[in-house]
């Protein structure tokens, strides 16, 4: 259903910039290019068209947003985790890491540092 109701939120938001296009902001817009078939239809009547074109064309916008933020699927969002989450919950919690030490333990007297170098060995 979400699905169905963004598609027509699409549809409905292309057709009203196409109809907003049409328009002229002086008046003109479609039925300028249509001066044969005034008799027909006639300037004020293409303009009141377009007008409640582009009324009809908004409500039905913030109705579809309404109804699709109503059908938005809640309960297949827990179950599709995204990567980073799931990365998250693998890390190793650094408090429970073991910890080393951080005072160097002393060595007896009688014991060397270093070993002896021999100059002849390198």
């Amino acid at each position: 259903m979400f699905t169905f109701i963004s598609v027509l939120i699409f549809i409905a938001a292309i057709l009203l910039v196409l109809i907003v296009l049409v328009q002229n902001s002086k008046g003109g817009g479609l039925a300028a290019n249509f001066s044969a078939s005034n008799q027909v239809m006639g300037v004020r009547k293409t303009a009141d068209f377009l007008e409640k074109a582009t009324w009809t064309l908004a409500a039905s916008l913030v109705f579809l947003s309404i109804m699709a933020s109503a059908t938005i699927p809640r309960g297949e969002a827990a179950v599709e985790r995204s990567l980073i989450e799931d990365q998250i919950d693998r890390t190793i919690d650094p408090s429970g890491l073991p910890s080393f030490p951080t005072v160097v333990p002393e060595l007896p007297d009688d014991e060397p540092i270093l070993p002896p170098v021999d100059d002849e060995e390198q």
